[in-house]
């Protein structure tokens, strides 16, 4: 029997309509097996840099229909929403670029060379795709990080046709987006299976499994992440997993740091941890602040910044049990304090606020405090107040990997003339992939300096799912030995006919 899928208004908590039904293992097999035969129409780098930018058209086309359903079903509201259509089209844009340049393809040639010792063969290597991909939408991000987002970009950029298990908070988002992109590629003479798109939770389960899958990527909880990626490990085949599982993004403010600017601070981390009703992967969710009158003055100004801070609806019912129970959770603890209580803001709301607690507390492993560690996804955050920087680096030392750390200093750490913001740099470096200073985590800048993830359980690799290198996921190397001409690929033929930056025998061309 067939398993409708429902678009449901997250404000009001009624379905607005069925938009598909739920893949079974059969239909799976089918889209898998189309995406696979459309590999050879994505491999001309052209006609990739032609589909992306003809995307990114449809999608502004489509923009005010897809905008109106992503409002409908994530309760994001249009401005948000908008700015995160205009990231993806540029996204999208940003990666032609780059298929146009040609740099991912990281071509290296070593001529032979008989002096040497041993005598070198000839050796010409590039980069070339896996196969087909499946992506596994994330709930906060409608756009950018579902059906047309940074994973399917990139994935398309590569070479390697895409095949998108849509999130259940946005399914007539995700269709229509995907109309969008196979409209686009049906424009250019390219099969629509390209792209494609499926529903339901056992259908994510089999896609993971069905051998012509080459690689995924997922951003998520924990929990599901690491259920698929113990799967793609298992496999008879295994395959590349890239998946964004969770993330606390420490953020630690220097004594100094709050002596010169408390209440700049303090507003600062009230509209980060509050952004989008708290729901970005990036949320400052755990905060040293010091102990006194510094410290005293950065927590009032945080006090009156979240109590000004609205209600607002969270992506779906089950995220906001899971987030009245865990701060309920999270208050109860012994030494805790609630400045401004979050909880239940009303029907469908949730009221954003934060708890204190003594750093101390925290440094005790396996004590009771352990839960003020965990990501609780939400307008919420936790605010340790320390004593001096041995109890801050006590409870980092606890932490597992995570997307960012923050470091807040004053002028002279930031100088170099005290040594302490040196120190504390030192210490947030490993435990991230971004180390920001003097800002706010929330935001991921599209660029190709960008770098979003970290090291377990932030991300299950050590790739980023933004910016220009992202494509590195879907591609894997080839080198081609003693090689006549003829039989070489055009990137690897001496002479550079294809005009790309390339290496050859140590020296940098073009």
């Amino acid at each position: 029997m067939a398993v409708p899928v429902w678009s449901v208004d997250p404000r009001t908590g009624k379905q607005r309509e069925q938009v598909a039904v739920e893949a079974t293992a059969q239909e799976i097999d089918e889209v898998v097996r189309a995406a696979a035969a459309a590999v050879p129409a994505l491999a001309d780098r052209a006609v990739r840099a032609r589909l992306l930018r003809t995307a990114a058209d449809f999608l502004e086309e489509a923009g005010p229909r897809i905008l109106e359903a992503a409002d409908a079903e994530t309760a994001l509201g249009p401005v948000r929403l908008g700015g995160e259509l205009g990231r993806t089209t540029y996204q999208l844009r940003a990666f032609a670029d780059s298929v146009d340049e040609g740099a991912f393809l990281d071509v290296i040639i070593d001529h032979a060379d008989g002096s040497l010792a041993p005598p070198r063969p000839d050796l010409r290597r590039y980069k070339i795709p896996l196969g087909v991909v499946a992506v596994y939408s994330a709930s906060n991000f409608p756009l950018a990080f579902s059906v047309p987002g940074g994973d399917t970009a990139s994935a398309l950029a590569a070479g390697c046709p895409v095949v998108v298990k849509a999130h259940p908070d946005h399914p007539a988002t995700s269709e229509l987006c995907a109309d969008a992109i196979r409209r686009a590629a049906v424009s250019l003479g390219l099969p629509a299976e390209v792209l494609s798109v499926v529903h339901g939770f056992e259908a994510g389960v089999e896609l993971i499994k069905h051998p012509l899958v080459s690689a995924a990527g997922f951003t998520g909880s924990i929990r599901g992440g690491r259920a698929l990626f113990d799967a793609a490990a298992a496999r008879p085949v295994p395959i590349p997993f890239h998946g964004e599982l969770g993330s606390l993004n420490p953020v630690v403010i220097t004594e100094a740091a709050a002596e010169e600017r408390a209440e700049q601070i303090g507003a600062g981390l009230a509209g980060s941890m509050t952004l989008g009703v708290g729901q970005f992967c990036v949320k400052p969710g755990l905060v040293f602040a010091p102990e006194g009158e510094a410290g005293d003055r950065l927590l009032k100004s945080l006090v009156g910044t979240v109590s000004d801070a609205p209600a607002g609806t969270l992506l779906d019912a089950r995220m906001r049990d899971n987030f009245i129970a865990g701060v309920r959770e999270r208050a109860e603890l012994p030494g805790v304090e609630a400045p401004v209580e979050p909880g239940d803001g009303g029907e469908h709301l949730v009221r954003p606020g934060f708890v204190t607690v003594p750093a101390a507390r925290l440094a005790v492993e396996g004590g009771e405090h352990d839960a003020l560690l965990e990501e609780c996804f939400g307008p919420v955050t936790v605010v340790a107040r320390y004593a001096d920087q041995g109890e801050v680096a006590a409870v980092l030392g606890r932490l597992p990997g995570n997307l960012t750390a923050t470091a807040h200093v004053g002028e002279a750490e930031a100088a170099g003339t005290d040594p302490a913001g040196a120190e504390l740099l030192a210490r947030l470096t490993p435990l991230a992939g971004r180390v920001l200073v003097n800002g706010w985590p929330t935001g991921v800048a599209v660029a190709p300096a960008q770098h979003h993830g970290g090291p377990y359980p932030a991300t299950t690799s050590t790739s980023t799912s933004v910016g220009g290198t992202a494509i590195e996921r879907w591609l894997r190397p080839v080198a081609y030995q003693d090689t006549p001409e003829a039989l070489l690929p055009p990137e690897l033929r001496d002479g550079n006919p294809l005009g790309l930056p390339r290496r050859v025998d140590g020296v940098r061309e073009a």
